[in-house]
């Protein structure tokens, strides 16, 4: 027997991005042996039958948070279930290449990941407190060792290599000297010479720290002046490694200029620059024109940019515990709240029932709403400052103590209350909570009434960002765009976009095989070149990441109602999940099964399967 696999009969999109041929796929040692129509079936071990499905490449995902879930349970099943087979970790300025940093009390990882991530201190202790390495080298080193399902691709992370030279409070209280600044230069050329495929910055301004005494404070990141970024960016360059940001939304200005950092028309030699994200927001739709006439200005010949906003194959969808979301943290009202610990009910409370504090919140929750004025202007014309709403028609209930309101808006509640129906509606169970409700007079009363009664056993999603899935597809099949922006590994509660991937080929299907190739392609070769990596194609000696997919069970899935809440045990704590049952028959991970029917291996997430992708991994393998 000459082969470990042979998959036959199956429609294989090999991720050039040309139609699909008919051929049998032989795997031998982790890698793709021969390709060919009709290979002899006696010289496999095992034979995997994928008539009428579809074989791709193994997708991957250019956006996640994954480095401590890897500490914990090193399988990262949520992902590779849909066929997810690489994973770029350490973005928006955080992750573990230098440890866990505690120093003089400070512990960045927990400061840094719990708002920004919007996970319990508790689940991030427990990661942090796996780590016991201090050093970019020895992280990598123990990346190489991990029992990995998928494969990784680590970046350096601006807010931890800041942390590194300056400190967590000096890092938020003032800027490097040129000493500090030359040290990060040479930490960051280091990581580059070791292999980090990149490195990530965060300009978003509602990304704050989680632990006193700078909870009031955002993420080492944001102190960075222009020419603080620009010194950094330029050893990436010279490098010809990924610069991931995000803008600082609020500048137009500061936006443009930080984005110019890409154009080798002014820097002499293009930034390879994946950015979040192309989104087209409800709240303000003018947006979603500015970031793609951007992104064609800066792509231009003129402007010689290597440039890749990151566009989200799903309505931007996300879940609330209480107040607790990325989309409160642009409130200043509702980040007085979330910037409680989640465990802090009593301050919760005592801030809710602060007079002064009610004031301005219900002042916040009508702006716009009524009277006269520019902000009246703004939400009429859908130019507003932010992407929460405010409006309690969007807002649906998905969990609550009185069952009878779970699937029911904020608005059908606050209608009953005012018609004198609700009682009625709610059943015996209202009793309990009737109390909270006797004072309300407006929907900014009903708001606060509502997290007094239920804190954050209230659950409730809304969708801020594409809506219109015509305009999602125009975005997601751009090619100037890159897909991607799903999050994964982080949000635990608020986001669910794991199958993202899958819910990209199924818009791309639309269009025919021609739309699916073409999706596979963005998905697979065009990632992994952007990084450098040796995956993303099947042909002839390229490592055997693989996925088999059925087409006809990805055409009737439905993303939006596959979305669950489990509990994982792993962390002690529930996580919204997607179960695309069907859609994903087999998964493969350099020449080992994965995922077989609806199951992962015996053994998966004990063994190594993934590898640790590096530009170095690539250089060497061509």
């Amino acid at each position: 027997m000459n082969w470990d696999y042979l998959i036959t009969n199956g429609t294989c999109f090999d991720g050039s991005g040309q139609l699909p041929r008919n051929v049998d796929i032989a795997v031998k040692d982790g890698r793709i042996a021969e390709m060919g129509e009709g290979l002899d079936a006696t010289k496999a071990k095992e034979v995997i039958d994928a008539a009428g499905q579809w074989v791709t490449p193994g997708l991957v995902d250019v956006h996640t948070h994954y480095d401590l879930e890897l500490e914990v349970d090193p399988g990262l099943p949520e992902s590779v279930r849909h066929g997810t087979t690489t994973v770029v970790m350490s973005n928006c300025s955080l992750g573990l290449a230098f440890g866990a940093q505690r120093k003089d009390g400070d512990d960045p990882i927990i400061s840094c990941f719990a708002r920004v991530e919007n996970m319990p201190k508790h689940v991030l202790k427990k990661c942090a407190d796996k780590v016991f390495w201090n050093d970019s080298k020895e992280y990598l080193d123990h990346l190489a060792t991990r029992p990995k399902g998928p494969n990784v691709v680590p970046m350096i992370p601006h807010s931890m290599l800041r942390i590194e030279v300056m400190g967590l409070t000096d890092s938020v209280s003032r800027h490097p000297t040129n000493d500090e600044l030359d040290e990060m230069k040479r930490l960051l050329k280091k990581g580059m010479d070791e292999g980090y495929a990149g490195f990530s910055t965060d300009a978003l301004p509602f990304h704050f720290l989680a632990n006193d005494p700078n909870r009031h404070k955002q993420i080492p990141t944001q102190f960075a002046k222009y020419s603080e970024i620009k010194a950094l960016t330029n050893v990436v360059r010279d490098y010809d490694r990924v610069w991931q940001g995000t803008p600082p939304k609020d500048s137009k200005i500061g936006t443009l200029k930080t984005f110019m950092l890409t154009s080798g028309r002014v820097h002499g030699k293009p930034l390879k620059s994946t950015v979040v994200a192309a989104l087209d927001v409800y709240a303000n739709k003018t947006l979603v024109k500015l970031a793609t006439t951007l992104a064609k200005i800066l792509n231009s010949r003129f402007m010689k940019g290597d440039f890749h906003l990151q566009a989200l194959a799903a309505p931007f969808k996300i879940w609330s515990d209480g107040l607790y979301s990325p989309l409160s943290e642009e409130i200043d009202e509702m980040r007085e709240i979330i910037e409680l610990d989640m465990e802090d009910k009593q301050a919760r409370l005592a801030l809710l029932n602060d007079p002064e504090f009610v004031k301005r919140f219900k002042a916040m929750w009508m702006k716009g709403k009524t009277g006269f004025g520019p902000a009246r202007l703004k939400r009429k014309l859908r130019r507003e400052d932010y992407a929460l709403r405010r409006d309690l028609a969007e807002m649906d209930i998905e969990g609550c103590p009185i069952e009878d309101w779970q699937g029911q808006t904020f608005q059908n509640i606050f209608n009953r209350l005012k018609d004198g129906t609700l009682a009625e509606f709610s059943g015996p169970r209202f009793n309990d909570f009737a109390e909270s409700f006797t004072a309300v007079k407006d929907e900014g009363d009903f708001v606060i009434a509502m997290l007094k009664a239920f804190d954050n056993d209230i659950v409730w999603s809304t969708v801020s960002a594409n809506r219109d899935p015509v305009m999602t597809k125009k975005l997601l099949m751009n090619p100037i765009l890159l897909p991607g922006f799903n999050d994964s590994g982080a949000h635990l509660t608020n986001m669910a976009f794991y199958d993202c991937n899958l819910r990209a080929l199924k818009i791309a299907s639309e269009d025919g095989e021609a739309g699916v190739a073409y999706m596979v392609r963005r998905l697979t070769k065009d990632v992994s070149e952007l990084f450098g990596l040796d995956v993303g194609r099947l042909v002839v000696g390229a490592p055997a990441d693989l996925v088999i997919i059925d087409p006809k069970v990805l055409k009737s899935y439905d993303g939006e109602a596959n979305v669950q809440r489990i509990r994982r045990d792993v962390f002690e704590h529930d996580q919204l999940v997607n179960r695309s049952n069907g859609v994903v028959s087999y998964v493969m991970i350099n020449g080992k099964a994965a995922w077989t029917g609806d199951r992962y291996v015996d053994g998966y997430g004990e063994t190594q399967m993934g590898r640790l992708l590096t530009p170095v991994t690539a250089i060497a393998a061509e």
